[in-house]
This record gives C-alpha cells, structure tokens and sequence, in this order.
C-alpha cells in the first residue's frame, strides 16, 4: 500500500496575503487535520534564501528582483515561515526549497524517501507555480500523485481551471479536500 504525504507548499504569510480567498485557509486546515487523524504525514515546503540571497541568478526572471531588495525572503525573517493557521505541529517536517519546484534547492526527496513515502498529495500557492512544477517533477521521479483542486490557488482562475480539470489529470488523480478527506 502506497505511503502518502500531504505537501503544504508555499502557504507564507507574504503569499496568502497576495491571494484573498477567506476560505482556502478553513479548507486547508481541514486537509491538514485530516491526514494527521489518519496518520499521513504532514511536509510543508516554503521558499527562502540566505541573507544576500546568493542562490539567486540575475538570469533567474522569477527571482532576480529579490536581489538588492529587503531581504523578506531570506534567513528566518517571518515571511519564510508558514502561515500561522495552518502551521506545523510539534515535529512535523518543514523544508525550504530556492526555486519554484518543491524539490529544487531543497532535500525533499531526501526527506520522502527517508520515509518511504511514494504518494504524494499536493496542496499550495499558486497552481501554475510551485503545484505544477512539483507535479511535474514528483511524476518523473515516479511517486503516484494526487491533487486537492480546492486545496490549490492561483491568481488566474482560468488557469487553475485549466490545470485542474485538463493538465493535472494526465499524471494525478485531482479531487477536493472533502472528497479526499471522506476517503481516508
């Protein structure tokens, strides 16, 4: 039976904040709560840089304005971490990753295979990001897949329909939290 693992990606307070939806938070909580009642563990990814941000490229388009900037994103100013209505418990995984995947820059694939965990469930801001590349990378490093559509945002309705409905499903299984929750 295939180990799973709720991916909670990018849910920073500097992120929610860019996305107002008074309901993804309720509903995150509801996937989060779920999966540590059924004993799936929880990771949460965040994106963060060292003081300075030197892992960042001037040829990086989606980072390089970071550069010279306040550092909001580096060290362990309050940016990095997770939004506290949805923070970790005590001893769950938090993993900091440079770049817009989940497993760039970072050791989570260290960290699911240490667990042997072969089933991951995607939630996080935004879709066209860090759940699409992460999808895309979980896929041909061969973990099963699963997405909670309405665990997912993005800025463009539009595309998270299209990544939801059309995209995603060629390589996850994509439901909602309810669904996935009733399921476990």
């Amino acid at each position: 039976m295939p180990q799973q693992a709720l991916l909670v990606m990018d849910v920073q307070e500097v992120v929610v904040d860019r996305f107002p939806d008074a309901d993804y938070l309720p509903r995150l909580e509801k996937a989060i709560a779920a999966a540590r009642g059924a004993g799936i563990p929880v990771i949460y990814v965040v994106v963060g840089f060292r003081p300075g941000y030197p892992e960042v490229s001037a040829r990086n388009k989606t980072f390089r304005g970071l550069v010279g900037a306040a550092p909001r994103l580096a060290g362990d100013s309050p940016a990095t971490q997770v939004h506290p209505d949805v923070a970790p418990a005590p001893g769950e995984t938090v993993v900091t990753k440079r770049r817009v995947s989940a497993f760039a820059g970072s050791d989570l694939d260290m960290v699911l295979r240490a667990g042997e965990i072969d089933h991951l469930v995607l939630t996080g801001i935004a879709t066209s990001g860090v759940v699409l590349s992460t999808l895309r990378q979980a896929a041909d490093l061969d973990f099963e897949l699963t997405v909670l559509s309405d665990g997912c945002l993005d800025s463009d309705p539009e595309v998270h329909r299209v990544l939801t409905e059309k995209v995603f499903p060629k390589q996850a299984e994509v439901t909602t939290v309810d669904d996935w929750a009733a399921a476990l």
